[in-house]
């Protein structure tokens, strides 16, 4: 079985996501997209199989989105795609693909409804609020 995040390490959303598969006993690919960003076909798949707007992958905070006037409600998907494709910052994360879905991962612990193995113990996000519970069972 394979599982893989698209990551970005100093995001402490997706070093949690990242956490929680690991937690399931999975080791995923890990792809850190700011470094090699998915093509512009593998994007539009993931969006598409996630069943969301593109839109809804476009990050706000922290990029050049306002100043690409991004949030002018006339731009096409395929406007929106290319704005992703020379900002790869622009593309929300974690986006994780497993066999039972592909999901962005916001909070983290949303890779739970996507994750096909159990959690194997407790886990708590780096700032300290419990997710799962000693006997891996989801708290949130």
């Amino acid at each position: 079985m394979t599982v893989t995040i698209y990551h970005n390490p100093a995001c402490g959303t997706s070093r949690n996501t990242l956490a929680l598969i690991r937690n399931s006993g999975e080791e995923p690919e890990v792809i850190e997209y700011l470094k090699t960003p998915p093509t512009r076909e593998a994007l539009a798949g993931l969006i598409r199989r996630m069943g969301v707007p593109v839109r809804d992958v476009l990050r706000q905070k922290g990029t050049p989105y306002a100043e690409l006037g991004l949030g002018d409600s006339s731009l096409t998907d395929d406007e929106l795609l290319d704005a992703m494709m020379a900002h790869p910052i622009l593309i929300n994360r974690p986006v994780v693909v497993t066999p039972l879905g592909v999901k962005l991962c916001r909070p983290s612990e949303a890779v739970l409804d996507i994750l096909p193995n159990p959690q194997r113990g407790a886990f708590a996000k780096e700032d300290g609020e419990q997710v799962v519970d000693a006997q891996g069972h989801r708290l949130i």
